[in-house]
């Protein structure tokens, strides 16, 4: 086998000299570009930064290129072009030396269906050549315990619910302590309470200093979690950075309450306010450029009688729908 590259013992040389520096961030790509055979180009050009400390949730509609990148960052597929690193090491020629510090669920657990979860763990564990054989049920034990499954650990997997079969392949990415973990779509298959539990355990992670690398098609999933997210449309990367600031990018609804729907919708229109919809005594628009005090005034100047005239704060659904032009696929 080849040594590493001198650009390659350069990078491990300034980790090993600058630990803080190694550790600004945990993932970094650069004109990372997957094309396939057919010649459909699946990542195209991505340069994404994920800060250690993070959760990163990893955004994107079906076919936007989300798996595809986490395949490539993990060294289970060759990038086309360009570069990805993962703990400051290049992927996937150091997969060997940065896989033992990552827990990783990916497109949903593989399990042994005549297995109970238990021994399933215990085989992960055994896979593990960084394991310690001695420690090895007490780990697998608590493991289960953490995500809520201590009292199904002696049923068969083939008996497991798919948020049951999510819970334990995040309990095998939890067996050893990581420095990153990488959820594809961690909440499949729970219900409102185990989705809850969850993003509680993803926040309890990220406190001890494990960064979170989550991928998710629920918005507001990523949005309650999530500290940084990164957004894709049709393999390109459209926006990332933190996620209060990616919501603030984006104008929030204009809401008024009045008893004088009908009126009030066509002074609102007639003042530039987009897309306006009524509920009842709520209507709702885009607001336009002008003041909204003067759309207000308006409002009172044609008899209409408001009771409420708020601008609501622009959800990370208004930032995707502005940033890419097109709604959210959930099916992604």
């Amino acid at each position: 086998m080849d040594g590493p590259s001198a650009t390659e013992r350069e990078a491990g040389d300034a980790g090993e000299r600058a630990p803080g520096r190694a550790t600004a961030s945990v993932i970094a790509t650069r004109g990372l570009t997957k094309r396939y055979r057919g010649g459909q180009l699946a990542v195209d050009g991505l340069d994404l930064t994920v800060p250690a400390g993070s959760v990163f949730g990893f955004l994107g509609p079906n076919g936007s290129g989300k798996t595809t990148t986490i395949r490539m960052l993990m060294g289970l597929i060759e990038p086309t072009a360009g570069t990805a690193s993962v703990l400051g090491r290049p992927m996937p020629r150091a997969a060997r030396a940065v896989l033992p510090q990552v827990g990783a669920l990916i497109e949903g657990p593989a399990l042994y269906g005549f297995l109970s979860g238990r021994d399933n763990l215990l085989r992960y564990d055994a896979a593990d050549p960084t394991a310690d054989p001695r420690t090895r049920r007490a780990r697998v034990a608590a493991a289960l315990d953490r995500v809520g499954l201590a009292a199904a650990a002696g049923k068969k997997a083939r008996a497991y619910s798919l948020g049951m079969k999510q819970r334990l392949g995040l309990a095998a990415a939890l067996l050893q302590p990581r420095r990153l973990l990488v959820l594809d779509e961690p909440t499949n298959g729970l219900d409102p309470q185990g989705m809850r539990e969850i993003r509680t355990l993803i926040r309890e992670l990220a406190a001890d200093g494990t960064t979170v690398f989550l991928s998710s098609h629920l918005l507001d999933e990523i949005e309650q979690v999530c500290t940084h997210a990164a957004v894709m449309a049709q393999g390109r990367l459209v926006t990332q950075g933190a996620v209060s600031d990616l919501a603030a990018g984006a104008r929030g609804r204009l809401v008024v309450t009045t008893p004088d729907p009908a009126e009030a919708t066509r002074v609102l229109k007639e003042q530039g306010v987009g897309d306006v919809t009524a509920d009842g005594e709520r209507l709702t628009g885009e607001p336009p450029a002008r003041d909204l005090a003067e759309v207000n005034a308006a409002l009172v100047a044609a008899g209409v009688r408001v009771r409420g005239f708020t601008l609501e704060r622009a959800s990370l659904e208004d930032a995707f729908v502005a940033l890419t032009g097109e709604g959210f696929d959930v099916a992604g």
